[in-house]
């Protein structure tokens, strides 16, 4: 009996230890998975000083830039934020007095933006009567696509432009609503300023 007795101390001594060491490794919770905090400048604008058909005022925080894509042409060009490594594509056509180019332009956009259908939880068409009484339709595209907004406007005659918000990186756009919503509420600035030339 004797001879038991250092064996149940050290049995209970060591019990203690596994329970305690196991009590410790259930007090650790690992943090949940957060956003990149986003500082956005105050939004203010310049006027476009470059010679094109069309002039707008844009963000303070963005640069113009020439589209430096194969099939750009001369009045195309990007409104680049490098805070954001985003941009709003323009993409400009002179229609000519011709009633056929200005649909085929129409049909364009109505692609191009359905061409997003397939990672695209929603796409919602909006018509806007901009301060300076011209009409745009602006496309809001939900989910996980790198533009969440396109639009066109057009004076039905002579101009047609087009513009896209494209995102280039490969964060969810749910951690990037706030940078969406700055850049879409400088796409509505830019159609109530934008003037033909």
């Amino acid at each position: 009996m004797q001879n038991r007795f250092p064996l149940i101390i050290l049995f209970v001594l060591f019990s203690s230890f596994l329970f305690s060491c196991g009590n410790e490794q259930q007090a650790y919770v690992p943090r949940p998975k957060g956003f990149n905090r986003i500082d956005l400048p105050a939004q203010t604008y310049q006027k476009l000083t470059e010679k094109h058909p069309y002039t707008f005022e844009y963000s303070k925080s963005a640069r113009v830039v020439p589209d430096t894509f194969a099939t750009a042409q001369k009045d195309w060009i990007f409104i680049y934020y490098p805070q954001f490594k985003a941009n709003i594509q323009l993409t400009y056509k002179d229609i000519n007095n011709d009633p056929k180019r200005l649909q085929d332009y129409i049909n364009d956009s109505f692609k191009l933006t359905g061409k997003h259908q397939v990672r695209a939880s929603s796409i919602q068409a909006q018509k806007l009567v901009t301060t300076n009484d011209l009409t745009a339709m602006i496309f809001k595209i939900e989910g996980d696509v790198p533009s969440p907004y396109q639009f066109y406007t057009t004076d039905s005659t002579k101009h047609f432009l087009r513009g896209a918000i494209y995102f280039s990186t490969a964060t969810k756009n749910d951690s990037l609503a706030p940078v969406v919503n700055f850049i879409q509420k400088d796409m509505v600035h830019l159609l109530n300023t934008l003037q033909w030339r």
